[in-house]
């Protein structure tokens, strides 16, 4: 039987090069890809370029820096000015990961993409490919791919999705991988020490306007420098001094207001969510129970979703969560199961 040929998204982390590592032990036919992305990836480039010496296998490298630019650093930017808080990795998955660099993978003649996502893709008894949870629940990334379509799903594999990191990073000391200690990154690749703010103040500061902090009644408590400088649910570095600790709860770009309340008044009962992905190939036209995530990271919560049609759908929780936020992603799970998700439009109070 031949040998498949499978390219590795090498990002120069432990994750993506234990992938490649375990993949070859596999019998595939291994090959290295790089995202060049912007002047700060040039690092990851040089450590994937080293692993793959270490392994033995071919690396290239795409140079994708106009199309993440236009994909996701000026999304990142129009989202914060538009008031909402963007989510980066998803667009950066579905436009350069596991587009770009899928449709690159295959013109070299890869039959598959592999990447080092804490996530699992399962075949079900009627042929369909599934996207499932990674078993390490503080890991799992199947957030940020809710959206990848069956012919993605297909010709994808996520070696790491049935292993805790802590096994991981074992695996890969074991193997002597050249980056085996390298600490996991946390920061968004192209913002330096991961500080937003700094970056919108250096590379869009026409979308900062100052305006007043005010309550819900209108109340003026301070001062800001730029609607885009905040999230909902946030609390420091407001600089108001209040008898109790106050919260963003809402932004209005068009009268430059930051609106801050109490901590229970960043509690919602709902979302109205669009830009819908569906795993099954139909959108659903009933209402259906769910959990939904509605941030990286966030646990699960009970709902009720409710399909509107055209990729738009009221969610509707059991009980109501904190600092529900506008440009963040939706994403609905049944048990391990990724059933869809998209963005989240506005909350419902």
């Amino acid at each position: 039987m031949e040998k498949k040929t499978v390219a590795v998204a090498m990002s120069g982390g432990v994750d993506s090069s234990l992938t490649a590592a375990l993949l070859l032990e596999q019998g595939y036919e291994v090959m290295g890809l790089t995202m060049r992305l912007s002047e700060e990836s040039m690092g990851a480039e040089k450590d994937a370029r080293s692993v793959a010496g270490a392994l033995g296998i071919p690396h290239h490298v795409a140079d994708f820096r106009e199309l993440f630019r236009q994909k996701v650093v000026d999304y990142f930017i129009g989202e914060y000015a538009r008031g909402r808080t963007p989510n980066p990795c998803v667009a950066c998955n579905l436009h350069l990961k596991f587009g770009a660099l899928f449709a690159y993978a295959r013109s070299l003649g890869a039959d598959c993409l592999a990447t080092g996502h804490y996530a699992r893709i399962v075949r079900d008894a009627s042929g369909r490919y599934r996207l499932c949870k990674g078993l390490d629940e503080g890991k799992d990334q199947s957030y940020v791919l809710y959206h990848l379509p069956q012919e993605v799903l297909s010709r994808v594999l996520l070696p790491l999705g049935s292993y805790s990191k802590d096994a991981v990073r074992a695996m890969a000391m074991e193997r002597r991988l050249p980056v085996a200690n390298k600490p996991d990154s946390q920061e968004i690749c192209f913002v330096p020490k991961d500080d937003y703010q700094a970056y919108l103040r250096k590379h869009a500061p026409e979308c900062l306007c100052a305006g007043d902090i005010v309550d819900d009644r209108g109340n003026v408590l301070g001062r800001h420098e730029g609607v885009p400088l905040y999230t909902i649910g946030q609390r420091r570095g407001l600089g108001i001094a209040a008898p109790e600790p106050l919260y963003v709860k809402g932004l209005d770009v068009a009268s430059h207001r930051v609106i801050v309340g109490g901590a229970t008044e960043v509690y919602s009962g709902g979302l109205l969510a669009g830009q819908l992905k569906w795993m099954q190939q139909e959108e659903p036209k009933a209402q259906f129970r769910a959990m939904a995530k509605i941030r990286y990271g966030r646990r699960v919560a009970a709902c009720r979703v409710l399909p509107l049609g055209d990729g738009q759908a009221r969610v509707e929780f059991d009980e109501p969560q904190r600092a529900v936020t506008p440009g963040q992603s939706v994403v609905f799970y049944e048990g391990d199961y990724v059933l869809g998700g998209g963005i989240i439009e506005e909350e419902i109070p």
